[in-house]
């Protein structure tokens, strides 16, 4: 049985590509270094998995921010804003995933989305009346041909049309079917430029045929690709779902002249149904996705082939896949030097899932697997007792009771209780949380880890750091002052840290978008609080000024969320247990004089199930009451904060009031403030922070945006109930950036308060 790959991480086993972009970026390198860089990954990891025996790889699964954006100029559908500042092609690109400011001229970045269920970043392209899709670059028959030319046959992988087309963003009145015509086209030209080239195989990706599918969607999905594959010559077409199942176009898909078809059995919870019911053409390859390329767990090669078999009843022709790609798991398991041996061998990550991947070829051939010492050695692996358990843990989940999850004052009450304490200004300026980490905060961070710094000593300096950072906001004006989180290196990491149940990597980094990666820690066991986590250094930042300052903690739905969870609990314990943990912290915040507390849920919709009729029963349904839990306990004087990010909310909107937050902040610059919309429409009663600038991008805000983005958001928000700040968290900035955007966020906030 022959294996594939859907997708391998770019970013390189120790972040190569992030530190090489950066640096051009900084204007530290050239383009040509940036160029030499990326090749030399490509080469890297097209020969290891030649060497772990993939029989399929990919290629074109590589780019320098994000594959969407990749598409948006392969097809030429780059805006005429990006084109007019006369950058070459790349610049260009970035131009777009970053934004510009500088002598050519002044332009935002692309919205940037979630990438489905994932932790995964896309860059939204833009389609309207003065765009046409055309087949405009070359970089997939460039990647093709790099790799033959080491002698290493590849797939090239292709966002497919509808996915393309669903993702899109459309404005002056278009929509997915004025582009119909023009994608298939250029999908037609995207075969006949790879029949030139003899390649064999390419890989059209369609994750969004597993989402809730309208008849006219179905419609739009068959005409198209009836239309580009008619005629497609030699190269055969392998059609690439994951995330899910296919329920609403499976018929569709099998009647198409698709050679392969790749579909999800880890996620897809209708997919063995589906091939059960419907059968599978004998003259098409199923690509099945039976190892779960999402996390990091080891897979279970009893349950793996146990699934094969079925699998072989129903189709001819198999070959053994992830369940997507490994873009979302870390680069491999080698890094990791700390990890105890007995912890470490649970686990696989991308270049470890290249072996299960080809052990699992070789074993699901033979009929008697116990032959094999790959499937003896897996099989003590599952055999034995591996995660901490905790009974006091799970007696505090199972005591929970309804009065866990309410706040004994209902909000109005609470709003006037607040305003009279905190006597605020109207639309209060204020931050998500975060501020720059300067090279002297990594820094002492880094000397502490190493054991060059004790703990007293790394503490003194994140004092100092603290009280600069409290100067700095008391300078510029805002209301509510944060502490800059310097003592923490990421807003789920940190926590973790101080929760028993969870393991830490040391290399295990995983891109979000872009230059960004993130290192998520893995619950291996029942999770509580092992001590506080925040409250000397939001006491300390506190005492500094007279000025509320926001205790700092991320939510149990986004630690969760953020973290490679087990697989032997429900999600919905998880949450609970880390929600109590939360609770304690929460709770002694308030103790030590603590007056605002933020609670982030950057990622609340991250894990939302992609069926609506599974949004309920399935998630939302534990996901607001463990929200709920961290702040049910404290008193009407004390406001709860919490933000959320880079996703669409607009279907949730309800749901989201529902968390009994006294103030909420979005991501809403990147999106142009839609969410204000729903948040009218839905009589939104939670005191409300859209973000009035992309702190992504590496560009300032006027005062004269900023005061356009309030005036808009007033025309549909109360005054008394809207609040000033940026999109997210200012880790990622520059100081000198940070203070000129904030400076701007200030006086836009005055100019527009005078006029109320």
């Amino acid at each position: 049985m022959k294996n594939a790959v859907i997708g391998f991480p770019r970013v390189g086993k120790l972040r190569e590509l992030k530190f090489a972009s950066e640096k051009y970026f900084r204007g530290e390198i050239t383009k040509e270094n940036l160029d030499d860089a990326a090749k030399g990954l490509r080469k890297e990891h097209w020969q290891l998995q030649r060497s772990a025996g993939i029989d399929y790889i990919s290629s074109n699964d590589f780019s320098f921010y994000d594959g969407m954006l990749d598409m948006a100029v392969l097809l030429g559908t780059v805006p005429e804003e990006y084109r007019k500042l006369g950058f070459d092609e790349q610049d260009t690109y970035f131009a777009m995933a970053r934004g510009y400011q500088g002598e050519k001229g002044d332009v935002k970045a692309f919205a940037m989305k979630k990438w489905f269920n994932t932790n995964y970043h896309y860059m939204v392209p833009e389609l309207g009346k003065d765009i046409q899709i055309k087949l405009s670059g070359s970089k997939p028959f460039d990647e093709y041909e790099e790799a033959k030319e080491l002698g290493i046959e590849t797939k090239p992988v292709i966002i497919g049309a509808f996915t393309f087309l669903k993702l899109a963003k459309y404005n002056g009145g278009k929509t997915a079917a004025d582009f119909a015509g023009q994608a298939a086209e250029a999908y037609r030209d995207i075969l006949d430029k790879l029949n030139e080239l003899g390649t064999r195989w390419v890989q059209f990706d369609e994750p969004a045929l597993v989402t809730d599918l309208s008849e006219e969607d179905i419609k739009l999905f068959a005409a198209m690709y009836g239309a580009i594959l008619k005629n497609k010559s030699n190269v055969k077409v392998l059609l690439q779902t994951y995330f899910g199942d296919v329920r609403d176009c499976y018929r569709d898909i099998i009647a198409l002249e698709f050679d392969g078809i790749g579909l999800d059995f880890v996620e897809g919870k209708k997919t063995a149904e589906l091939l059960k019911t419907n059968g599978f053409p004998d003259n098409k390859i199923l690509f099945a996705g039976v190892t779960n390329g999402k996390n990091i767990w080891k897979c279970d090669y009893k349950k793996t082939l146990d699934l094969l078999s079925e699998i072989r009843k129903q189709a001819e022709h198999v070959v053994i896949s992830a369940s997507c790609s490994l873009l979302h798991v870390p680069y491999t398991l080698e890094n990791e030097t700390k990890l105890e041996a007995d912890v470490k061998k649970h686990f696989a990550f991308a270049k470890e899932k290249l072996r299960e991947l080809h052990e699992l070829s070789i074993i699901a051939e033979s009929d008697g697997f116990e032959a094999f010492a790959e499937y003896n050695n897996n099989r003590k692996v599952f055999e034995l007792e591996r995660l901490y358990k905790d009974k006091e843990v799970q007696a505090n989940v199972e005591a929970l009771s309804e009065d866990d999850f309410r706040r004994k004052t209902d909000r109005k009450e609470r709003e006037q209780i607040q305003k009279k304490a905190f006597g605020l200004p109207l639309l209060p300026a204020t931050t998500i949380g975060s501020f720059p980490q300067t090279r002297e905060v990594k820094k002492n961070r880094s000397s502490y880890r190493k054991g060059e710094t004790d703990k007293e000593a790394y503490d003194r300096q994140v004092f100092a750091f603290i009280e600069e950072c409290i100067r700095k906001q008391e300078e510029l004006g805002l209301d509510v002052l944060v502490h800059g989180e310097y003592e923490r290196n990421d807003m789920v990491e940190f926590f973790g840290e101080n929760l028993a149940g969870y393991v830490f990597t040391e290399k295990a980094w995983v891109q979000s978008y872009g230059t960004r990666c993130v290192k998520p820690p893995i619950i291996f066991g029942d999770v509580k609080r092992i001590r506080p986590i925040t409250v000397n250094y939001s006491v300390y930042a506190q005492s500094l000024t007279n000025k509320p300052v926001k205790g700092m903690l991320t939510g149990p739905v986004t630690i969760l969320n953020w973290s490679f969870p087990r697989e032997d609990i429900s999600l919905r314990e998880m949450a609970y247990q880390i929600g109590i943990a939360i609770r304690d912290e929460v709770c002694d915040l308030e103790k030590a004089g603590i007056r605002i507390i933020q609670i982030d849920e950057a990622a609340l919709k991250e894990k939302l199930p992609i069926r609506k009729n599974d949004w309920y029963r399935e998630y939302l349904d534990w996901t607001i009451p463990a929200f709920r839990l961290c702040h049910s306990r404290v008193k009407p004087e004390t406001q709860i904060h919490t933000h959320m990010c880079y996703s669409e909310f607009d279907e949730i909107v309800k749901d989201i009031d529902n968390m009994d937050a006294d103030v909420i902040s979005f991501e809403a610059s990147r999106s142009k403030l839609t969410i204000i919309d729903a948040l009218k429409e839905n009589n939104f009663e939670t005191e409300v922070g859209p973000g009035v600038y992309d702190i992504h991008s590496p560009r300032i805000p006027t005062v004269e945006e900023i005061v356009r983005a309030l005036q808009k958001m007033l025309e549909k928000i109360d005054k008394n109930k809207l609040w000033v700040n940026p999109d997210c968290g200012l880790k990622t900035r520059g100081m000198p950036e940070t203070e000129a955007s904030l400076k701007n966020l200030v006086k836009a906030a005055e100019i527009v308060r005078n006029q109320l």
